[in-house]
């Protein structure tokens, strides 16, 4: 409702606009005011046109009122300060709006989106980092098509990269295991009930020391790594069916960690693939023929092919080389990170002129997770081909995300490179105390920081499985105090539903830009902005419909015959309108959150709404209250809150069990 009186308000607005100015102003600002008692819209319109028409904003202000009214569903319009004009909806008949539940969600324009999150290296356990990673590009993915998007999720597999050849060189020069000795670990690891990934954590920390142990050899044991990557790249080889065997177990092992909290997958492209079906060279054409990439033939870059640098300018009086231009590909004829990256991006975008084949990888409820492959199944669905591209990476490869988007436009494909977003984010680190908690020694100098950052080579962090069992442990004895009439299986899911909704909330309530200092006891916690405290306020109002002997459903039909205009008056009034209005505003923060790439504002408008209802709860007392028409519109405020907080939260992948 909010969002649709809003856009009602606005075209009214422009229309005033047109015809009494001859104005036309497409992008207009509108705000909240200061307290919900001035109205629930604000337009600063009169201080931009004060300027051009050579007016006092105030008069402005007036003049723009006298048009506006009268409007469907507003109260009215009134000017404020020194030319605000605040809107005031009909607060009765906007909440029976709310409380029909009839808004619809659609997109003017649907996309075809392709959203790539998690992309973990397949060579050891995933860690609470990259569980930011994930629960922020579901989320995305959940936000898209609750807004009417066909999105595509996609977790891109860098299986021939480096830190899987250390993992290969342990296994193969430290621990000195042949092709079918590691087939045969891997089965023995099987059958004691051990994990591959968690093994190849300690191993990949074991083989980064090696590296460095022996000054003297140091060098021969850096050509160890250099060569077995290359082997793995090139393929057909005993170290390449090595890093295939293992890197597909432990990305096994990743989907089932990710299923945990809810995460799934549409396409799994490999690295590998990309390799062998030649991309590059399909991109690497269309680079020299549209002159983004170069031959360099002096200077640092000699027999290099580069490209400007994104963001880079041409010095006036440079003669000489560009020492700053990105090189693509070395002088050696081997393709950088970025150069494969402009090709793979070219196939999202279906700009390519080739494709993967497809294998089935992964099952899931309710769909197959496809596997890229050099040879496949011939009936598979369509893949690429995206008109909008997020990329959830860290903040740190900014610089080569920006020099893809460079070459798509220098390519000519201006539209495509509008609409690729690199949707980044800062690392989880973890506070001192979560630190020892997960059985760290560290220094008093380390106690005494904000936060410790984690370290897969050094083994140092904290497993994403690990994380989630040890947090499921924690709940469940909360549950079982509470809840001993309970089935143990009841108190189980309970338990898991509420560890997976405070790790996920935990993630989610920082903007992306935020380090995350990650803290136990601060995402358990029942009180504070937290999942568990919101998955809370649901459960009251399911336990005042069962006490009432109703349900939400019941109760929003009774209301439909009830007059809310007197109570929704008066300061009283005031605050019980302060719930209504949060929980009409959720498909707005849909909207602000897709067009910000930022699922941080739903999260603290969930919060807010159940904190607005918790204070609603404790000052009006819904089961005793003797006047029925009342009564009524209290347990539509319940209702209409309990609708707009499942559903926010089933956006944040959160879901509300039946008990807490």
């Amino acid at each position: 409702m909010y969002l649709q009186e809003q856009r009602k308000l606005l075209d009214r607005l422009r229309d005033v606009l047109r015809v009494k100015y001859q104005i036309e102003l497409e992008n207009l600002a509108i705000e909240q005011p200061p307290d919900i008692k001035f109205g629930e819209y604000a337009l600063p319109v009169a201080f931009e046109l004060a300027r051009l028409l050579k007016k006092a904003p105030r008069k402005i202000a007036e003049e723009i009122i006298a048009e506006l009214s009268p409007l469907e569903g507003f109260a009215g319009f009134e000017v404020a300060g020194a030319g605000y004009i605040n809107a005031k909806l009909d607060r009765g008949r906007a909440a029976r709006e709310i409380a029909s539940g009839t808004e619809k969600i659609a997109p003017e324009t649907p996309l075809h989106a392709l959203v790539e999150h998690t992309s973990i290296n397949p060579n050891k356990a995933a860690h609470v980092g990259h569980l930011r990673n994930a629960i922020l590009g579901d989320t995305f993915v959940r936000l898209l098509r609750a807004a009417g998007h066909q999105v595509d999720v996609q977790n891109y597999i860098d299986n021939t990269g480096v830190q899987v050849a250390d993992v290969v060189v342990g296994l193969m020069h430290l621990e000195k295991l042949s092709l079918e000795a590691v087939q045969t670990l891997m089965q023995q690891l099987e059958q004691r009930g051990e994990k591959i990934d968690y093994y190849c954590w300690d191993l990949y920390a074991r083989v980064s020391q090696w590296y460095e142990a022996d000054e003297a050899e140091k060098q021969a044991r850096k050509q160890v790594r250099l060569d077995t990557l290359h082997a793995i790249e090139n393929g057909g080889n005993d170290a390449a069916r090595v890093a295939d065997l293992v890197s597909t177990a432990i990305l096994k092992r990743h989907l089932e960690t990710m299923l945990r909290l809810g995460i799934e997958y549409d396409l799994l492209p490999r690295e590998s693939e990309i390799l062998h079906l030649h991309f590059w060279n399909l991109a690497f054409e269309q680079l020299k023929e549209s002159g983004v990439l170069y031959y360099e033939e002096e200077g640092k870059n000699k027999g290099c092919w580069v490209m400007k640098r994104a963001g880079a300018g041409q010095a006036e009086d440079q003669d000489g080389p560009d020492e700053d231009a990105k090189v693509i590909v070395r002088s050696n004829g081997t393709v950088t990170y970025v150069g494969k990256d402009i090709a793979y991006h070219l196939w999202k975008f279906g700009l390519l002129g080739r494709d993967f084949a497809y294998r089935k990888f992964f099952e899931y409820a309710d769909h197959t997770c496809w596997i890229s492959a050099e040879t496949g199944e011939p009936e598979h669905p369509h893949f690429g081909g995206a008109q909008a591209i997020y990329n959830v990476i860290d903040s740190r490869q900014a610089d080569p995300q920006a020099n893809v988007v460079e070459a798509l436009r220098g390519l000519g494909y201006t539209e495509q490179a509008s609409r690729y977003t690199h949707f980044s984010y800062e690392m989880v680190a973890l506070t001192p105390r979560c630190a020892e908690e997960l059985g760290y020694e560290i220094s008093d100098e380390d106690r005494s920081r904000p936060y410790i950052e984690v370290s897969g080579r050094k083994g140092f962090g904290v497993k994403a499985d690990d994380l989630i069992d040890k947090l499921i442990a924690a709940t469940q004895k909360e549950v079982d105090s509470r809840h001993p009439e309970l089935i143990a299986k009841e108190r189980e899911q309970i338990a898991k539903e509420i560890a997976v909704g405070a790790l996920r909330y935990f993630m989610l309530k920082y903007t992306r830009n935020t380090v995350i200092a990650f803290d136990f006891n601060e995402a358990l916690s029942f009180e504070g902005e937290t999942g568990p405290y919101m998955q809370y306020a649901v459960v009251r109002t399911r336990s005042i419909f069962r006490k009432a002997g109703t349900t939400a459903e019941q109760a929003l039909a009774d209301f439909a015959g009830v007059d809310a205009t007197p109570y929704l008056t008066g300061e009283d009034g005031d605050g019980i309108w302060q719930v209504w209005l949060r929980a009409a505003r959720t498909s707005l923060l849909l909207d602000q959150c897709i067009a910000t790439a930022e699922p941080a504002y739903l999260a603290k408008h969930a919060f807010q709404l159940a904190k607005e209802f918790s204070n609603f709860y404790r000052k009006h007392h819904i089961l005793t209250e003797a006047d029925p028409a009342r009564k009524k519109f209290l347990l539509a405020t319940a209702a209409v809150t309990q609708r707009e907080l499942i559903r926010a939260l089933s956006w944040l992948g959160i879901s509300a069990p039946e008990v807490m």
